[in-house]
């Protein structure tokens, strides 16, 4: 399903870079005051504006990719949120398991999506590039002498060295951030970017605090399609994918249904496709769990609308569709959440994106439960209406509209054969090769090879850079 909205690329940035920090459990304004560090060190190093501001940019998208990790660190850690806040500031405890081997695999698969967020959204090359090397390794000695190091752009090392002191000043003191970053003077960033960083640090700091306006490049105002943020958040969650764009499609289909005019039908889509942000500041153990969730993770689960909300304050561009958003969870009869309203504090964008959004959340499996056929989710869906939950009006055009649906063609991608085709949507869901298998009666041996073959025609090598280009493609 293709959708046509769209976003500035310099409002898309924003947003991924908040994503990004949620998703790390990081201030939702973290990127950002590290781009202005990040610029202020490369033009302290007499970096010409065009590279300052590339630098901004590979500072303001450096976690966009964490969403595709999240299940690999949830692994590793327990908690992809808590523990990353963790590793990033330092603070985890000594027997946290954490190795070369085990995160370097994941460190290369943040970058390889980052990079390919820059690609999609047509940045400059010198951006992708760097997104594609933030993470990498080096020996101790190799960045002593020389101040940058042949093959990998300098804004890797600007935005390496901003970020640690933004996010470890607070944590341990502006003298504790330096005397850390001095242990990696030499192998995460040159020695010498380390010294000429030393003396302005707190002034850098202080400055953070003051207003500041968005640094400008040619492509500012060039817009990309707004379900590409919908598409990163849910990396996060491989049996999300494209959950928001069928809640965005059902929504503007029932929209004319339910009387309402096409200028109240846009924004129900955006905000369908934006509705998600909240989401990846909630570890996936919690959204995982088998079982019901304890109060605990309710309480998480409850600030999910709050976050997205939050985006619209930080991001002015997105506020009346984050806000919109941030209404999906709220029922009539004042059981939902976060705000608890109901009755006529909601009016019929919010009824209407809240049915369509369960609605579609029903017919999709989970890992708790299979997914509900259409026949069955209109049964639930008309109880809870009959019960005051949800407006009857809104269920109704909701419900006409999932019947009367007419599905497209299927999509015929020339480059991947039919079968291909089929063990990607398969795998894009989060199902194993021997799930897989077992769905499409194949072997796993099979599927791994198309796996390989999937690969290797998007030039991608993961399942979550295979995930993002697919969707962009419009293959699922």
């Amino acid at each position: 399903m293709q959708l046509e909205e769209t976003i500035t690329v310099e409002d898309a940035v924003q947003v991924l870079a908040m994503v990004g920090d949620l998703s790390m459990g990081l201030p939702p304004d973290h990127s950002i005051r590290t781009a202005r560090l990040a610029a202020r060190l490369a033009e302290e190093n007499g970096d010409e504006a065009v590279a300052c501001t590339s630098t901004r940019l590979v500072a303001l998208l450096r976690w966009s990719g964490s969403t595709a990790t999240a299940a690999g660190f949830a692994h590793l850690l327990g908690d992809d949120v808590g523990g990353r806040h963790a590793m990033v500031t330092r603070t985890l405890p000594g027997n946290n398991g954490l190795t070369f081997a085990n995160v370097l695999p994941l460190a290369q698969m943040q970058c390889e999506v980052a990079g390919d967020i820059a690609m999609l959204m047509g940045l400059p090359g010198d951006v992708e590039d760097s997104l594609r090397h933030l993470f990498g390794s080096h020996h101790r000695g190799d960045m002593q002498e020389a101040l940058f190091v042949p093959n990998i752009p300098r804004a890797v090392f600007y935005v390496r060295l901003a970020g640690d002191l933004e996010v470890l000043a607070p944590a341990h003191g502006t003298a504790g951030a330096l005397g850390l970053i001095g242990e990696r003077a030499g192998v995460k960033y040159p020695a010498t970017l380390v010294q000429r960083l030393s003396p302005h640090a707190q002034d850098w700091l202080d400055m953070l605090e003051e207003p500041s306006c968005a640094a400008d490049y040619a492509g500012h105002d060039r817009r990309v399609p707004l379900s590409i943020v919908a598409d990163v958040i849910e990396l996060k969650l491989p049996w999300l994918t494209g959950y928001s764009r069928r809640v965005a499609a059902l929504a503007r289909r029932s929209a004319g249904l339910a009387g309402m005019l096409a200028l109240e039908e846009r924004p129900l889509v955006r905000a369908a496709l934006l509705h998600g942000i909240g989401k990846v500041a909630v570890p996936n153990a919690v959204w995982d769990r088998p079982g019901k969730l304890t109060e605990a993770d309710w309480d998480q689960v409850r600030r999910v609308p709050f976050w997205t909300a939050r985006a619209g304050t930080q991001i002015p561009a997105i506020q009346a569709e984050a806000t919109l958003a941030s209404y999906l969870y709220e029922r009539l009869d004042g059981s939902g959440y976060f705000r608890k309203a109901r009755g006529d504090a909601l009016g019929m964008q919010e009824r209407l994106l809240g049915a369509a959004a369960a609605f579609v959340a029903l017919c999709s499996p989970r890992p708790w439960r299979p997914g509900h056929g259409v026949a069955a989710a209109s049964t639930l869906m008309t109880a809870q209406a009959a019960a005051g939950r949800f407006d009857r009006h809104a269920v109704e055009a909701v419900l006409t509209a999932a019947r009367t649906s007419v599905q497209g063609p299927p999509v015929r991608d020339r480059l991947l054969s039919e079968r291909e085709l089929e063990v990607l949507r398969h795998i894009t869901q989060g199902e194993t090769s021997r799930e897989a298998a077992r769905a499409l009666r194949i072997s796993p041996a099979s599927v791994r090879m198309h796996v390989d073959n999937i690969f290797q025609k998007l030039e991608t090598g993961s399942r979550p850079a295979a995930t993002l280009k697919a969707l962009a493609r419009g293959l699922i």
